[in-house]
């Protein structure tokens, strides 16, 4: 006796390849869409991590901006602060400056041939008014404010004689460039 299977095999295990194949694919595809949803996911949050890092950056440099910006203020202060200063510690080196000079000055006067009437200072001019008991006293004056060492020059302005309590006398007037930092 011979049996013959009606049943077609082959098309039954073709389809049940078919179904396994596609569910394989069906599987493969819910795992894609499934992968692709977490790098999604992954990829929202790093963005949101990143917007908040931003955020904070933003918040910190507005910080840093006021900071730099009270430094810039703190240095402009100190400047001007250490221009004062300068400028007092200035004002006090030279501030018995003319004080030593017309000390030094009246010690260079002849006392008993020279007698001043007058001494202004205007920036770095000197002048001295004066009168002494004759051209020869009044130039050798003159060379010895010469070597003063704040003077610079000394020019004769006027020279004339004068009279005074009837004794005739040589009235002079000299003016003097001083010399840098005196």
């Amino acid at each position: 006796m011979i049996k013959i299977n009606l049943l077609p095999y082959r098309e039954k295990e073709k389809k049940e390849n078919n179904v396994r194949q596609a569910s394989l694919i069906g599987g493969a595809f819910v795992v894609l869409i499934l992968i692709l949803v977490f790098v999604q996911l992954k990829l929202n949050s790093s963005i949101k991590t990143l917007e908040s890092q931003v955020k904070e950056s933003e918040v910190k440099l507005v910080d840093l901006d006021k900071k730099i910006g009270h430094l810039d203020e703190f240095k402009k202060d100190k400047k001007e602060l250490e221009q004062k200063l300068q400028v007092i510690k200035n004002l006090e080196e030279n501030r018995l400056m003319p004080v030593k000079i017309l000390d030094d000055l009246a010690s260079l006067v002849p006392p008993k041939d020279i007698w001043l009437i007058k001494i202004t200072q205007n920036n770095d001019q000197l002048t001295i008014e004066g009168v002494g008991k004759d051209n020869i006293i009044v130039a050798d004056f003159m060379k010895i404010i010469e070597k003063f060492e704040p003077v610079k020059s000394v020019d004769l302005v006027s020279s004339k004689k004068t009279e005074i309590s009837g004794i005739t006398l040589q009235q002079f007037n000299f003016a003097c460039v001083l010399k840098k930092g005196f």
